[in-house]
């Protein structure tokens, strides 16, 4: 292996990767400011948000998902100079995210207080979480335009302008949750037809008017002559049915994800609440660190391997690929590490009861322990999405979450007593399996063919 290629690839792909980090850290900042915001208003507005968030997760994914299917073909498009494809697929991305979020609005406005309830809240948190689900679900069509707009600038090799635009709608979101959630500046008590635009519908107000400012501001991009990519009347069936190939497998990843929240968080309550607290704790912090890092590569990756197999060089994409693991390793690697040994702090940080702490250092010591397999997942799941292929991370996440995260787990904590011992050796394990086949995929699967096959079908083959 070059070493001046190893380090031209690196520094290729920490310039597509810094933009994402900086992005990924005040969307993490966002987030931290609502739970702050809401917890100087009460536990049941926490509570609430909490609850709504776990529904919120539905069209995340679905929003990641079909932008995943759309920085693949995009990367692969520009890489190959079929622009007219690339641009057909942003454009019927784009229709397909909106139209997928408009049972979300109706769900929200329909079934919002339920579904909370749904959860065992109490009827206060049910009321107020139903509302907020409401507010943030009326702009999921733009979440969704959103995540796929970035998604597939970010496909084209431009990473810089999905920053732009997120880092302002998020210190907008800041500014606006700050100010409605806590009533200042003359908006406490301020009705918008008869409803209270204060405290927790505020904080969601906030969220959804910055949904609407991101999806706006990157279609304008798209119209304009900011960025290479164009949006152009949706005509092309082979690439839409294309781009249905390629997300849905990352959209059932994502909700497989976030359905196995549930079982997991479950069987850590009977643990005791302190575990399941500490849990919430060390995972989080470990997210913090390394979260901005992990995405940036994840989206980097499928970059330079959807752009190499474009222009007709698997060798050049499987070596960057490779490269690019080599560069998690030494980053994110080195900072879980650094983790393992400065856990109590940053735990301290977070609560002062302690036997929350001691479980939530434990907790955050395996996630450290386990950052080189989860950074090696998250950049090869990207590699292979660059290559089309998204059915082999969706294998390795499920079997991994539901057979160790939650079966092992279960079995070894519950079943044969072993109580939070089980949950860390099923976490640790679980990124383990899903590290290992991924890697086993990356190199030994026929993704490089997929995907030649796949440009040849919609016409994108590099001359």
């Amino acid at each position: 292996m070059s070493e001046s290629r190893l380090l031209g690839v690196w520094k290729r792909v920490f310039g597509l990767a810094w933009p994402v980090m900086a992005e990924q850290t005040f969307r993490t900042l966002m987030r931290t400011t609502d739970i702050l915001v809401t917890a100087t208003i009460s536990p049941v507005a926490v509570a609430a948000i909490g609850l709504a968030d776990l529904y919120a997760r539905f069209p995340l994914w679905i929003g990641l998902g079909t932008g995943g299917g759309a920085i693949a073909l995009a990367s692969q498009d520009t890489g190959s100079g079929a622009d007219a494809n690339r641009d057909q697929a942003i454009s019927i991305a784009l229709l397909l995210g909106a139209l997928l979020g408009i049972p979300f609005v109706a769900f929200g406005l329909l079934f919002g207080r339920a579904a909370i309830a749904l959860l065992g809240a109490p009827a206060e948190v049910a009321t107020l979480g139903g509302v907020y689900l409401a507010v943030i679900f009326l702009t999921a069509p733009a979440r969704h335009v959103a995540l796929i707009a970035a998604r597939s600038l970010q496909g084209t090799g431009d990473t810089k302008t999905p920053m732009y635009v997120n880092v302002v709608a998020n210190l907008c979101n800041i500014a606006g949750s700050v100010v409605l959630g806590l009533g200042l500046f003359g908006t406490q008590g301020a009705r918008l037809f008869g409803v209270e635009i204060t405290g927790v519908v505020g904080v969601g107000i906030a969220t959804s008017a910055a949904n609407l400012l991101t999806a706006s501001l990157l279609l304008v991009a798209l119209r304009t002559d900011w960025t290479d990519a164009s949006l152009v009347r949706p005509s092309n069936p082979i690439v839409a049915k294309q781009l249905v190939v390629v997300s849905a497998p990352s959209v059932a990843e994502g909700l497989a994800s976030t359905l196995a929240e549930f079982p997991l968080n479950s069987i850590l309550l009977g643990f005791g609440t302190e575990v399941n607290a500490a849990f919430q704790i060390g995972r989080r912090i470990y997210q913090q660190v390394t979260g901005p890092l992990s995405r940036g590569y994840n989206v980097a990756s499928s970059v330079v391997v959807g752009q190499a197999l474009g222009d007709a060089d698997p060798e050049r994409a499987r070596f960057e690929g490779w490269a690019t693991v080599g560069l998690g390793l030494a980053t994110v690697g080195v900072v879980g590490l650094l983790l393992v040994v400065a856990a109590e702090p940053f735990v301290r940080a977070f609560t002062d009861d302690p036997e929350t702490a001691r479980y939530a250092v434990d907790f955050a010591r395996v996630y450290g322990l386990t950052a080189g397999f989860l950074v090696a997942f998250s950049i090869l799941q990207g590699a292979l999405r660059g290559a089309s292929e998204t059915r082999l991370p969706f294998l390795a996440r499920t079997t991994g979450l539901f057979g160790f995260m939650v079966g092992f787990t279960y079995l070894f904590g519950v079943v044969l007593d072993y109580g939070v011992l089980g949950a860390y050796a099923g976490i640790a394990l679980s990124y383990v399996w899903m590290a290992g086949v991924v890697a086993v995929s990356f190199w030994r699967s026929n993704w490089a063919r997929r995907a030649a096959s796949m440009m040849a079908e919609r016409g994108s083959t590099a001359e």
